[in-house]
């Protein structure tokens, strides 16, 4: 696919995306203005959601890196990582959130496949809490009373300094939320007059497939179980459902969250986030399946539990959910081993080229971990950075290999010798530099400024490794800009290798190339181990080495073996090759983080 086809693409995604949002705008305006009870349905959701979405933001803004690192600590062991799951879900109150963050983790490499499945295992145990807090809250007690007051407190500080505006985010989140099931439980029983959900009785297995069908599309659109839930406790106390059809919304919910989840985890993760969203689909099938093979014990369960407790048909759900969640805990616990070996051998890293550029220089290189996903957080979201920085080195190396004219199979050549002069390459020799910057190094250095803007900075450590990553983004663009210069004269020379400057040119040419294999081979190296520290040695004192070389072309000017304008167009090759040779250098001193790319280890291994 050329650029051109890919603004086409953007194009008619850019004209079907208002034409859609118009659509949806216009179906759900009209359907208002005929129903007011739906209106009110719909309203108390809107509260409901949003009111989710500021107790996640409120939360996730005090805990600041906290939640990061209790995750890379509480992935040791399985029973650690299960109570982080179950903790984390239960302040946070989204199993998708604690899903989609323990996903980018393990793309970014700071917990195993082993403690995301433990993790995974804890969020669906954790969920269970906020349903039986809904079941709870959504009983006969009107909650607008207390959210009215704890609304105008969340606003007021709003208006005070960082810390507060956090707290009030969350009393703004929890205000919205106890509105928001007021007016659903009040839009449920005046849409009663209107829509009887009671009527369907498919019965035996077709009425719970129909039901487990509506909870799991009803999570898919609204991508949250809870509102799912909390419009099953509605119904349930409107009289709109039965308990039994509830269950079945529950156990489609569930399925539902997982459906998400595994949809932006398969798009926006590498391999093995990937695994980790397949895990979480499976887990959540599985356990349905079992639920519904298990469904005669489990309703009965719950309905004897109920008579000796005097439950509510509300808290029967919530108890349904946390039984059936538990059934699937004790089916996985004694797996998760073997289930990862498994996802390991159904999705297998990719093979990939050992070339990052395509074959010609029209496909832009795309950016290979910048995934949205990885926005939530500012711990995975910089190690996304360093990641794409690491690609964007690999390409960057790649594109310099054509400016030099040298085939960038040599680049990975096992046991290269970097001293053995490198083979003429035949004519007809073509200035492609500035196509390959403004097709590949520029669009992906461009999507890595894009995402590093969209970062959540926390804290002052934070900032600096995002200014450090800058720095070291920006200085390998410059290395390519700069070696765009040497093209031009090695073209010349290379396809006149009798001239009385060639041997110079071959010799630079030479010279740069075994600083790219230098600088490949270091940062696939452990930071600050002793080969690096060799490597790194030897790398300095090659780039000082250019000094001989300057030497030498005054000391041929001086015989008149060249010109002085020849003299003049080589002194100025050196001196790009020299700060060609510090670039590489610098970047290599911002060692204090990992911006090394796993194939070029690979390739270096």
């Amino acid at each position: 696919m050329n650029i051109s086809s890919i603004k086409t693409n953007k194009n008619v995604q850019n004209l079907w995306k208002p034409v859609l949002i118009a659509l949806v705008v216009f179906v759900l305006g009209y359907s208002f203005w005929y129903s007011g009870p739906w209106l009110k349905l719909c309203y108390g959701l809107a509260l409901f959601l949003f009111g989710m979405q500021c107790i996640e933001e409120g939360l996730r803004n005090a805990a600041g890196g906290t939640l990061e690192k209790l995750m890379a600590k509480s992935t040791s062991t399985p029973a650690k990582g299960l109570g982080f799951g179950v903790g984390a879900t239960f302040i946070l109150q989204s199993s998708t959130l604690v899903s989609l963050l323990t996903i980018a983790f393990l793309s970014t490499g700071l917990i195993t496949l082993a403690g995301g499945i433990a993790v995974i295992l804890g969020t669906n145990l954790g969920a269970t809490s906020g349903i039986w807090l809904l079941a709870l809250a959504g009983q006969s007690i009107s909650l607008s009373p207390v959210a009215v007051p704890m609304l105008v407190f969340g606003i007021l500080a709003g208006f005070l300094n960082a810390k507060t505006k956090t707290i009030g985010r969350v009393l703004v989140g929890i205000a919205l939320i106890f509105l928001g099931i007021d007016a659903i439980k009040d839009g449920f029983h005046a849409l009663g007059g209107q829509v009887d959900l009671s009527t369907i009785k498919a019965g035996g297995l077709t009425e719970i497939a129909v039901f487990s069908a509506i909870g799991l599309l009803l999570t898919i659109v609204l991508q949250s179980s809870h509102a799912t839930l909390i419009l099953t406790l509605a119904a349930l106390s409107a009289g709109q459902i039965s308990v039994e059809q509830g269950f079945a919304i529950a156990i489609g919910s569930n399925v539902g969250s997982s459906a998400s989840t595994a949809f932006v985890g398969m798009l926006g993760s590498d391999r093995s986030g990937q695994r980790l969203a397949l895990a979480h689909l499976l887990f959540n099938s599985v356990t349905a399946v079992l639920s519904l093979l298990l469904w005669l014990p489990l309703t009965k369960l719950v309905t004897l539990l109920a008579g000796w407790t005097g439950m509510s048909s509300l808290l029967q759900l919530a108890l349904f959910h946390t039984l059936f969640n538990g059934l699937g805990l004790a089916v996985f616990w004694k797996l998760q081993n073997r289930l990862a070996d498994q996802l390991m051998k159904w999705l297998p890293e990719k093979t990939e080229s050992t070339h990052f550029l395509p074959e010609d220089n029209r496909t832009p290189v795309r950016a290979l971990y910048l995934g949205s996903n990885m926005l939530r957080s500012g711990d995975t979201a910089l190690r996304a950075v360093f990641k794409e920085i690491g690609h964007l080195n690999a390409v960057s190396l790649e594109v310099i290999c054509h400016v030099l004219f040298v085939p960038v199979s040599k680049l990975y050549e096992e046991g290269w010798d970097t001293e053995r002069d490198l083979p003429i390459p035949p004519p007809p020799l073509h200035l492609d530099a500035q196509a390959y910057y403004e097709s590949q190094i520029k669009p992906l250095y461009s999507e890595l400024l894009d995402f590093t803007s969209k970062i959540d900075i926390e804290g002052d450590d934070q900032n600096q490794e995002l200014t450090t990553a800058h720095m070291a983004a920006f200085q390998m663009v410059e290395i390519v800009k700069e070696s765009k210069h040497l093209q031009k004269n090695l073209q010349r020379y290379l396809q006149e290798p009798d001239s009385a400057a060639a041997r110079d040119y071959i010799r630079l040419r030479k010279h740069l190339f075994k600083t790219l294999v230098l600088f490949r081979q270091i940062t696939a190296l452990p930071v600050h181990s002793e080969k690096w520290q060799e490597q790194v040695a030897l790398l300095s004192k090659h780039v000082d080495s250019l000094e001989t070389f300057r030497g030498r072309a005054l000391v041929k000017l001086r015989n008149k073996q060249i010109s002085g304008w020849e003299t003049s167009s080589l002194m100025n090759d050196i001196n790009y090759a020299r700060r060609i040779g510090w670039g590489v250098q610098e970047i290599i001193n911002m060692s204090n983080l990992d911006f090394s790319h796993k194939a070029t280890v690979k390739a270096a291994a």
